[in-house]
């Protein structure tokens, strides 16, 4: 056990020690997290006697520690001061014990602390027989989730075909399935079906029609236990992942299912509780969400959907993986990134970051040590002054945005940066009527890099304006020989912060489109809020004398900053192209949808053509049309092509 006591006396530690418990002692906060975690001790316990707001802050510092593996953390308050256990739990504590009380009376606490932190640990070898078993089928996308419980007791993946899941049902099962399926109505959006399944045994199967949507969710129940309650299959769904689910998923990797070298990330937001106290635990709920959804998407981007992302409590999130380790770094870098951007919190802005340990798996490692080693690292890197990042077990090394610098140079060289085009399609009509040229770096080790690490290694090497010139060229080049059904299409290119700054830059690069043989109109040069914010006024003279020689003008992203109606005051713009995350709040809650409305009537009041970016579902699109946006490209159209898919696809459309 650990004790953490602000007393000069520690009478506790040897109450403990003579009861024949091992006892870590400690008396100053300080580097708390990383003591417990190297002690091995699955129980905390840390007196807060006389002073609540030590304790208090202790058991913070703790609480996501002794969470993140299974423990348990008592703690001690004196009679007079109940009135702090409510601050405790919600730092972390699991169990109470007041003062006054006898050495008999504290044994007795340690011994209920004990229980707790090795039920915990059963629960994480028990594997997927406690998690929810469910799925949900979308007739419009024809897309199946299976829950995670339900994939591994069928031992496929969370999204198989639909044919793949009913291949596990005789034709009888089938059968029935198909007829409950389709009586469901609006009338009657609840039934059940009942069969034998292999690896659980007899079942029921109760469906849920979802009449606004048309989605099924299904709970599965095997005869003779408790199903597993609707609220929770659905979470189960919709992705989000616990403590409990996330050790039970490192169990079975770890066991044998990895394809690859396993690593877990823990991330710490910093600052969090400092927006607890200062906006509510509303606001609280509210960031912990966002931060959530910015985790996925950086894991996503980079691993697609394979990886692990879970919360496991407080404000520590676990990110794990089977992947090289370069993309793991890829990974960390990313999310770094992305929670180190401010988060809206009520009216206020608040910029949290965060710490990152990284553990990789050894042959030894059960969930339990490999968590505590990841604990560890991520511990390291709180304590440090400057480092967002530990590893655990590993002498470091140069990080992998440092090893993309060096080798930044000689891959322009080689061309190995090239050029996808991703299309964009008139909202009214179905036409596709342009594209956006976005660089990708095919690495030999890590796969393809897309722009923003790809920009990130050349500001590293100082290469922005080398890199920016080549990505031009190569696009500008490829667009002037687009095979005739290419031929009425605009093409977008990103400007950098560096091409704005560079004096003559109009001049140069006017010249560059005019060698090309690709004409001044067709061509839309977009502009990131965050390559605009030093200096405003040279960035609308720039973009003057652009459209005054025949190109349009793009204001890219908008949404993620929080300089952008003065942007729309000071430069001269075409095109307002909403940010992905923006735009996909179009389906969110009301209030998502009011601000939406109020970007897309403010940019039309301005007489700006609105591009939406990031759409993929066709209720997205179609709230965006309804709110009068004239233009979409993601992924509902297609992702990022080359010129020869793009040319099958016009070919298709037409």
């Amino acid at each position: 056990m650990f004790v953490l006591s602000f007393r000069q006396r520690d009478e506790l530690a040897s109450v403990a020690a003579a009861a024949g418990w091992q006892v870590v002692a400690a008396r100053r906060a300080g580097g708390a997290e990383r003591r417990f975690l190297s002690s091995g001790a699955a129980v905390a316990v840390i007196d807060a006697r006389g002073a609540t707001a030590d304790g208090i802050a202790a058991t913070a510092a703790l609480g996501s520690a002794v969470e993140a593996n299974g423990g348990a953390l008592l703690a001690l308050v004196s009679r007079g001061e109940n009135g702090s256990i409510t601050a405790l739990f919600d730092s972390g504590a699991t169990h109470f014990l007041a003062s006054p009380f006898s050495d008999a009376e504290f044994l007795q606490a340690l011994r209920f602390a004990s229980r707790h932190a090795e039920r915990m640990a059963r629960e994480w070898q028990a594997g997927a027989v406690f998690a929810p078993l469910g799925w949900r089928y979308d007739p419009v996308t024809r897309s199946l989730l299976l829950t995670p419980g339900l994939a591994a007791l069928l031992d496929c993946v969370e999204a198989p075909r639909l044919r793949t899941l009913l291949l596990h049902l005789d034709h009888g099962d089938r059968l029935a399935a198909t007829a409950a399926i389709r009586r469901m109505s609006g009338t009657r959006p609840a039934t059940a079906f009942a069969h034998d399944l292999d690896g659980i045994g007899r079942i029921v199967q109760h469906l849920q029609l979802d009449t606004d949507t048309g989605r099924i969710d299904a709970v599965v129940e095997p005869l003779g236990s408790k199903p597993e309650p609707a609220a929770e299959v659905r979470e189960a769904l919709a992705g989000a992942r616990d403590a409990g689910s996330a050790r039970r998923w490192l169990t079975r990797h770890l066991a044998g299912e990895a394809a690859g070298p396993l690593h877990v990330l823990l991330i710490a937001l910093n600052r969090f509780e400092m927006v607890n106290t200062a906006y509510g635990r509303a606001a609280g709920d509210a960031l912990l969400r966002s931060a959530q959804t910015r985790v996925k998407d950086a894991v996503q981007e980079i691993l697609g959907r394979d990886a692990l992302v879970a919360r496991m409590g407080g404000s520590t999130f676990l990110v794990a993986m089977c992947a090289p380790r370069l993309r793991i770094d890829l990974v960390a870098e990313r999310i770094a990134s992305a929670l180190a951007r401010p988060f809206v919190s009520g009216d206020s802005i608040a910029v949290l970051g965060c710490r990152i340990g990284l553990a990789e798996a050894f042959p030894e490692d059960d969930a339990a040590r490999l968590l505590r080693r990841a604990s560890e690292a991520l511990a390291e890197a709180r304590e440090s002054d400057s480092a967002t990042l530990r590893v655990a077990d590993a002498d470091g090394g140069s990080a992998t945005i440092d090893r993309l610098a060096v080798e930044l140079h000689h891959a322009i060289e080689r061309g190995d940066i090239g050029i996808l085009l991703q299309p964009q399609v008139a909202i009214a009509t179905g036409e596709i009527i342009g594209v956006e040229a976005l660089a990708r770096w095919q690495h030999p080790a890590l796969g393809t890099i897309g722009a923003e690490t790809l920009f990130a290694a050349a500001q590293r090497a100082d290469l922005e304006i080398g890199l920016s010139d080549h990505i031009q060229s190569v696009a500008l080049k490829q667009a002037a020989s687009w095979p005739a059904v290419l031929s009425n299409l605009r093409l977008s290119l990103n400007l950098t912060a560096a091409d704005i700054a560079r004096p003559g830059f109009a001049d140069l690069f006017l010249d560059r489109v005019d060698a090309s043989g690709f004409p001044r109109t067709r061509l839309t040069l977009e502009i990131t809020e965050s390559g605009l914010i030093e200096d405003l006024g040279v960035a609308a003279g720039l973009l003057s004398l652009l459209r005054g020689a025949g190109c349009r003008t793009a204001i890219d992203d908008f949404g993620t900053g929080y300089s952008s109606l003065a942007y729309l005051k000071a430069l001269p713009l075409d095109y307002l192209k909403i940010d992905k995350k923006l735009a996909q709040d179009i389906t969110g809650s009301p209030r998502d949808r009011i601000v939406v409305r109020g970007v897309i009537d403010m940019a039309r009041s301005l007489g700006l053509t609105v591009i939406a970016e990031g759409v993929e579902t066709p209720e997205q699109l179609e709230g965006l049309a309804a709110e009068g946006c004239q233009i979409y490209q993601g992924f509902l159209c297609a992702e990022p092509l080359s010129v020869t898919a793009l040319t099958a696809l016009l070919a298709k459309v037409c």
